[in-house]
């Protein structure tokens, strides 16, 4: 009986000492993914022209820089509002991959649906006098067509011509 109070106690110890090792890379990834997705909020500040998580460079220490000031501000526990707007402090609003959705740089993403609604407009305009325009027709002085009665009755003889078998 002595020895089973001693198994549990042993499976017990063994699962508190492991669960910790399985729990903290749960948590780290957890982390590591929070941090790419605000990463990817930003553009990498080396010239590049590409988004922080997916800059290329080879041995780019801003890049690497710029990720780890996000993961210490996640570890901090800051949100994400405080981590944006410490990089908005330090390398200015150049730093958005996309502008924000408010203030000015709201025209910035206004502007593409103004501009299809005025060339929607205008294309509308000019079909409109396009069909409201008189069709002109060539007439002689008899108000007929311009095609002379002799070159009409040769151009159906030979297309009667043409049409038999």
């Amino acid at each position: 009986m002595t020895k089973r109070p001693i198994l549990f106690a042993t499976i017990l110890l063994a699962a508190a000492t492991t669960l910790p090792l399985v729990v903290s890379p749960v948590a780290a990834q957890q982390q590591n993914d929070r941090a790419r997705q605000i990463g990817g909020k930003f553009m990498c500040m080396c010239t590049c022209n590409q988004v922080l998580t997916q800059c290329n460079h080879v041995g780019c220490t801003t890049s690497t820089a710029m990720l780890k000031e996000v993961d210490q501000g996640l570890a901090r526990g800051d949100s994400e509002d405080t981590i944006t707007q410490a990089f908005v402090q330090e390398f200015g609003t150049k730093v958005y991959a996309e502008p924000p959705h408010s203030g000015f740089s709201l025209v910035a993403w206004s502007m593409p649906a103004v501009y299809l609604a005025i060339g929607l407009a205008l294309v509308l305009f000019v079909i409109s006098r396009w069909r409201k325009r008189p069709v002109h027709v060539a007439a002689n002085s008899a108000g007929r067509s311009g095609i002379s009665p002799e070159l009409l009755e040769r151009a159906r003889a030979q297309a009667a011509r043409e049409t038999q078998d």
